[in-house]
């Protein structure tokens, strides 16, 4: 059996897959086509040698989903709303994220006013019917939208979080006036308070249903025709992933569908090695991203903004913590107006990649920036397969950085690594720092292409002790995918002072969902279901999400329930308040299908480490390069040990250790290096 995972990156599209009967993993990489993304999948699967018909299962993760919304290509949406609600959705909340920032901006609408339509109509918070919906507004309100063309129609009724059938019959109306409209009911997406949260997750999911759904449908025509007869998975943001047909439903669940699969798989090593607090550190060709893993378990976060907190979109489905920066290996350098270089965030991605690709590229890159450093070998890139254009790489960055700012291309060079290694700190500071958590007690996970030639000098940044390189690093997200469950979440509002909760409305509450979430499952055999309470003190607005076993539901144990509260609050924030009332406001299931778990072949046990070559390289000192030994990876014996400063060059990257660092290779061959003077 051939489990295959495809991960489309900015620049590159990566394949990995594992046969199970041979204890044998195969990969490829190949330039991503953003014009047909499924092409670049097609190209992968040819260079693999991979014979489609023996694949029982492919992944795929993809940054369809939000590229769609962030640069707004989306389908024409049409809002259906209660009488009254009009412009919650244009208002949305009345912070100010930027107090002093003169030209802040609101986030644009998806739909604009006239496209949204009231009806008659209307439920109390409780789900009682105070209005009965009205037949004819609802009418007029389709005709509108039909008469603009609208593709999609995304409709959200007030409290239809506690009874949907105000919604159902707005849902069955909408279908059979506009059959081939997108159709997207908030009770489906998000079924938890706030309106205009719930109303902006729930028109996000229509505004990119019709390009993503197509997306999907068309990967699947397109396997189907070159001979695939497996199951087709999708990476969802949860760290999970789903059938086709549930992504279609939700395309809004896939929003960093491809990302996450690397922090699962951080999370999953630093178990096997013994380190169970990682801090997940991706550079691909666009963007850097970080990501928590505490105890184990990556970071969740009930929603985020697409597009930033300050102007971007809320999206309140739970996922996997991100943090995003735009410095990739194709972030380009650029001088501004008054003359200070910068870095990012426009990337020159897959076309027409960074100058040294030979791709049209013109602007000087990160990458181009390592290869005049020496630190990119041009004549053994992916393997030996791509030839870097050096001189190309030289020209570019003397023209753009070093006559402008007058600086020798060395240390231009150096500059624009510098400036990358900075913006990437503050992601990496941000998941841990900002939160509470002190960087230096966790192990920095280094993937992506770019990821290892720029991780140590991160480490030194913020004194973070060990590093450790995994199997297939530029291939990781995709290894992710491999390891990753079965997920699907649910939510619902559920508002009850815990000391009067009435455990028999709970558990019928919990039952329906728990039927959903049993239903969106591919695999039944292995499932399990995951329960927690959002529960906070009374007076409080926000919630902690707190684990519950059914045994507790069952005997309704409310004391048990308050001491797991108060202990996570004291957790969290280092105090609590066990005499004060809590009152539950939410209750979440989320149905986990356990995938088989893969067994990888250990590495050959050797003596030494030997290098394979010597190579010059600039390292700290852009006066003098360093000899550094050149070291290739797959031929690194399991317990060699060898010293920095040292290059190791694998398939799709390159690891750069400074004069310090240490190396061990484990017994699995991850790469695990203690770094110079911070420990």
């Amino acid at each position: 059996m051939i489990v295959v995972a495809i991960d489309i990156g900015g620049t590159f599209t990566d394949l990995i897959g594992f046969d199970t009967q041979g204890q044998r993993f195969l990969q490829a990489k190949s330039l991503t086509t953003p014009s047909n993304l499924v092409q670049g999948i097609i190209d992968c699967l040819n260079k693999s040698g991979l014979e489609i018909g023996d694949v029982s299962e492919l992944i795929h993760g993809s940054t369809t989903a939000i590229n769609t919304l962030i640069e707004r290509k989306g389908a024409k949406t049409g809002l259906i709303v209660t009488r009254g609600t009009r412009d919650v959705y244009a208002i949305g909340r009345g912070n100010r994220p930027e107090s002093y920032n003169l030209f802040f901006q609101r986030p644009r609408p998806l739909v604009s006013r006239a496209l949204t339509r009231e009806v008659n109509g209307r439920l109390l918070a409780s789900g009682d019917e105070h209005e009965a919906l009205d037949p004819a507004s609802l009418r007029a309100a389709i005709e509108t939208l039909k008469a603009e063309g609208v593709e999609a129609v995304a409709v959200c009724l007030l409290h239809s979080y506690g009874n949907p059938a105000h919604e159902k019959a707005v849902g069955e109306a909408v279908s059979a006036a506009m059959p081939d409209a997108y159709l997207s009911l908030s009770h489906e997406i998000l079924r938890e308070y706030r309106e205009y949260e719930r109303m902006s997750t729930t028109v996000v999911n229509a505004y990119i249903g019709p390009k993503v759904g197509g997306y999907v449908s068309n990967l699947e025509s397109n396997l189907e025709k070159i001979g695939f007869r497996g199951n087709l998975s999708i990476m969802r943001s949860n760290g999970g992933v789903m059938t086709p047909g549930v992504a279609f439903r939700r395309p809004v669940a896939m929003m960093e569908s491809g990302p996450v699969g690397g922090i699962i798989a951080s999370a999953r090593f630093g178990q096997t090695l013994g380190v169970n607090d990682v801090i997940s550190f991706d550079m691909g060709g666009t963007t850097a991203k970080a990501s928590l893993v505490k105890d184990g378990q990556p970071t969740l976060a009930p929603g985020y903004y697409v597009g930033g907190y300050a102007s971007g979109h809320p999206v309140m489905l739970p996922m996997i913590d991100v943090v995003e920066v735009g410095a990739g290996g194709g972030s380009i350098a650029w001088i501004d107006e008054i003359g200070a270089l910068k870095v990012g965030p426009t990337s020159a991605g897959a076309a027409p990649g960074p100058i040294c690709y030979r791709g049209g590229g013109v602007e000087p890159t990160i990458t181009d920036a390592n290869v005049v450093l020496g630190r990119l070998d041009p004549d053994n890139f992916l393997g030996g397969t791509m030839k870097l254009d050096a001189e190309g790489a030289r020209k570019g960055v003397e023209r753009v950085v070093c006559g402008p700012l007058g600086m020798d291309v060395i240390a231009a060079a150096k500059a624009i690594v510098d400036i990358g290694v900075l913006k990437m700190s503050l992601a990496v500071r941000e998941v841990s720092v900002e939160k509470g958590y002190d960087p230096r007690d966790f192990a920095l996970v280094a993937s992506g292409g770019a990821g290892p030639l720029h991780v140590m000098a991160i480490a030194r940044e913020l004194y973070i002790p060990k590093v450790i390189i995994p199997l297939f690093p530029s291939h990781f997200s995709a290894l992710g995918m491999l390891l990753a469950d079965e997920r699907h979440d649910f939510v619902r509002t559920f508002y009850a002072d815990l000391s009067r909760l009435n455990f028999a409305d709970l558990l019928a509450a919990h039952a329906e969902m728990a039927e959903e979430a049993r239903g969106s499952l591919r695999y039944e055999g292995d499932a399990e279901l995951q329960t927690q309470l959002d529960i906070r003190y009374v007076g409080q607005e926000f919630t902690l999400s707190v684990p519950v076993d059914r045994a507790l539901l069952d005997a309704g144990d409310r004391m048990q329930i308050r001491k797991a509260f108060d202990a996570l609050y004291e957790h969290r924030y280092s105090h609590s308040s066990p005499d004060e009332p809590v009152e539950v406001v939410s209750i979440r299931v989320a149905a986990v299908g356990k995938r088989a778990p893969l067994a990888f072949p250990k590495v050959t046990a050797g003596a030494a480490a030997k290098p394979a070559r010597m190579r010059e390289v600039y390292l700290d000192d852009t006066t003098k390069p360093v000899l550094c030994p050149v070291y290739e990876r797959e031929q690194l014996p399991a317990g060699a040990r060898f010293d920095g400063p040292a290059i190791v060059q694998e398939h799709g990257t390159t690891t750069v250790m400074f004069a310090g660092d240490s190396c061990t290779v484990a017994a699995t061959g991850e790469l695990i290096i203690t770094v110079g003077g911070v420990a």
